[in-house]
């Protein structure tokens, strides 16, 4: 897969919550030419919360600007010159950026939807609220040092996973093409956290029992690099 628009950022945090979900409701809400990646029996899904800083085309050395953003996703394989391939689904993207919104598919990576965003991020904790004309979501995360999961049995696993599906496709502006977003950082730290409150009515609102809360991952301070590929 070529790169044919590159953007870079400063990675100030990704909050990632993840959710053991049934494989075989999964498998419905997939294009086919996608499937569920599963671990431990189960699909990994979840969204992922990022702040940037500093977002603009690789040419640009000047400023950029400052943006949050909601992804929510599935972890998925597809085949590849003949090997099996990994990364994610996200079923849609909000963004506070007007820019993001008005280019984002077109001159930004991906295709964006407006949110309003409210967010208070310290030391130890990590606070984000999305509000969108038909999503809400709102997250308490407190960074920890103890690791609790049922799907991945480390921390370093949790870590390995995540970093394996840095391909990120998604459903350009006429709805049927897909589009795939390649994530990459020259750096990779991850820590652990402790969901203190969780609203989502994505996942709120699938049938009772097909989602189940699993954790969550924390990242901060690292330079980014966003290329749709082809």
């Amino acid at each position: 897969m070529r790169p044919i628009t590159q953007v870079q950022a400063h990675l100030r945090r990704r909050l990632l919550i993840n959710y053991r979900l049934d494989p075989e409701y999964a498998g419905t809400l997939l294009p086919q030419t996608l499937r569920p990646q599963l671990v431990d029996g189960s699909a990994v899904a979840g969204v992922c919360l990022v702040g940037l800083e500093r977002v603009s085309p690789i040419s640009n050395r000047l400023g950029g600007i400052r943006s949050e953003n909601a992804a929510h996703r599935i972890a998925v394989e597809w085949d590849e010159l003949g090997e099996t391939a990994q990364g994610v689904f996200i079923f849609e993207r909000h963004s506070s950026s007007l820019h993001s919104v008005l280019l984002g598919g077109r001159a930004f990576p991906g295709v964006h939807r407006r949110a309003r965003f409210t967010t208070l991020d310290t030391a130890e904790r990590h606070r984000v609220s999305m509000r969108s004309r038909d999503q809400h979501l709102d997250v308490d995360v407190q960074l920890s040092d103890e690791w609790s999961s049922t799907l991945f049995p480390s921390l370093q696993a949790a870590s390995d996973f995540t970093r394996a599906g840095r391909v990120g496709w998604s459903r350009g502006h006429d709805r049927t093409t897909l589009e795939p977003v390649a994530l990459t950082t020259s750096e990779w730290s991850m820590r652990g956290g402790e969901v203190r409150e969780l609203r989502s009515t994505f996942f709120d609102s699938m049938p009772a029992g097909v989602a189940t809360l699993d954790g969550a991952l924390v990242m901060r301070n690292l330079p980014l690099a966003m290329s749709a590929v082809c």
